[in-house]
C-alpha cells in the first residue's frame, strides 16, 4: 500500500488541531448582580465548512454557557469579513467572532 504523501498528513493534523476550536470569555462585575462581558471563538473554514462550527456560534454558546440572567449582546465583530466578496473566505480562511455586551440586573 502507498505511503500517503507528507503534505495530506501535515494538513490533516493542522485540521484535527483547529477541529479544537478556541474560545475565551471574561466578565466584568460593574455592581453585585450585574456587569458586561466579552466572549471570542476562532474557526477554520474549508469548501464552506465550518470547523468545528462557526466562529460566532463558538463565541455564543461559549457566552451562553455562563447561565447568568438577562445576556444582552451589544456588539459583534467578525474578522475577516469582505461584504459582498464572503464568498472568496468560504473556500479557506480562519475566521474570528467576538461578542461583547451586558448581564444581570442593574437595579435602576
Amino acid at each position: 500500500m502507498p505511503r500517503p504523501p507528507r503534505c495530506a498528513v501535515a494538513l490533516l493534523l493542522l485540521l484535527a488541531g483547529a477541529a479544537s476550536g478556541c474560545s475565551s470569555l471574561s466578565f466584568q462585575r460593574k455592581t453585585e448582580t450585574s456587569g458586561t462581558f466579552s466572549s471570542s471563538g476562532w474557526a477554520v473554514t474549508m469548501l464552506a465548512v465550518d470547523i468545528p462550527k462557526s466562529a460566532l456560534q463558538i463565541a455564543r454558546e461559549n457566552a451562553s454557557d455562563s447561565n447568568l440572567a438577562n445576556m444582552q449582546v451589544e456588539k459583534v465583530l467578525i474578522v475577516p469579513d469582505f461584504g459582498g466578496l464572503n464568498w472568496i473566505l468560504d473556500i479557506f480562511s480562519i475566521r474570528f467572532a467576538r461578542i461583547e455586551g451586558t448581564w444581570g440586573f442593574s437595579g435602576k
